[in-house]
């Protein structure tokens, strides 16, 4: 007999407390339940349940192999979702968390395209400027910039950004514009509120020095297209990623602050919950990112 078809009928007659509820269970007679357990015990050599006339328990060595059976059973089943998933189209509710200056800038323009190729997903998308609890808060995945977290979540790279210094010429013809990082602490800072290190700058000075900027911004707000405006505008200076400032500074708007500062490289990254299987609509956005991004780096935007 199948070894898989015997060790089903015995963990269902566990799991059921007996052969009748667990034939009907398996769709199967009673009588064929009870050869496929007797086969079982046969080839084990173990008796694996106490039968009575009121009552069907596993043994002690027939719960221990109860365990593994239904682990083993899992497995086998998992292996079958996971075929038919695979073969299947990408469709359902893809709910996703994504950090608000990414999500509007480069991600809102680009979900049509992945709407119309995959017409069977509609998009939940939630822009938020904080890290999400993927599985407590009900997110198949999410986008974050910047440094990954130990987490046991599972990640994709799919592109880089870089950040810099950037303020307007106007605020440079009023205030000056600073040499060194040692400068700034002189000048009108515009913070983002949301960063983990609050009004703190990470800086590399052009000797490879890990430097920190501390100081009270002039203005500090939680979104990025608002710090960008108000260095437009010659407010101050805000430390910003490229795929917020890339269009103003193509345009002249902005300026590099201290031009020999090495970039800050930042990681883009597509985050879902742990397991062997990727559910296919989240595979299938992440890919769809990976190839919309392929050409992009961090120079670029």
């Amino acid at each position: 007999m199948d070894r898989l078809t015997e060790m089903e009928a015995f963990a269902t007659v566990v799991d059921q407390g007996g052969f009748t509820d667990a034939a009907r269970k398996m769709g199967i007679s009673k009588s064929a339940v009870s050869k496929h357990v007797s086969s079982l015990e046969a080839r084990l050599g173990a008796r694996l349940l106490n039968r009575t006339t009121r009552r069907v328990s596993p043994t002690e060595i027939g719960l221990v192999y109860y365990d593994r059976a239904r682990s083993v059973l899992n497995d086998a089943g998992e292996a079958d979702s996971i075929v038919t998933a695979m073969q299947s189209a990408p469709s359902g509710v893809l709910r996703m968390s994504v950090a608000t200056d990414f999500g509007v800038a480069l991600l809102s323009p680009i979900l049509d395209e992945f709407l119309n190729e995959f017409p069977e997903i509609s998009v939940n998308m939630v822009l938020k400027n904080r890290y999400v609890e993927l599985i407590s808060e009900g997110f198949d995945m999410a986008i974050r910039v910047g440094e990954m977290e130990d987490s046991s979540l599972r990640a994709r790279k799919i592109s880089e950004s870089t950040q810099r210094l950037v303020a307007a010429p106007a605020y440079f013809a009023q205030h000056g514009r600073p040499s060194r990082i040692d400068d700034l602490t002189e000048h009108r800072l515009l913070h983002y509120s949301n960063q983990a290190s609050a009004n703190v700058w990470r800086l590399t000075a052009p000797s490879g020095e890990e430097r920190q900027v501390r100081g009270t911004g002039w203005l500090t707000v939680n979104d990025g297209q608002s710090l960008l405006n108000a260095a437009i505008k010659g407010l101050g200076i805000a430390y910003l990623p490229s795929f917020l400032y890339h269009r103003a500074m193509a345009q002249g708007l902005i300026e590099d602050v201290i031009p020999d500062l090495p970039r800050t490289v930042l990681g883009i990254y597509a985050v879902y919950p742990p397991g062997r299987f990727t559910q296919p609509k989240v595979r299938a956005f992440i890919d769809f990112l990976v190839d919309q991004f392929a050409e992009k780096g961090p120079d670029t935007w």
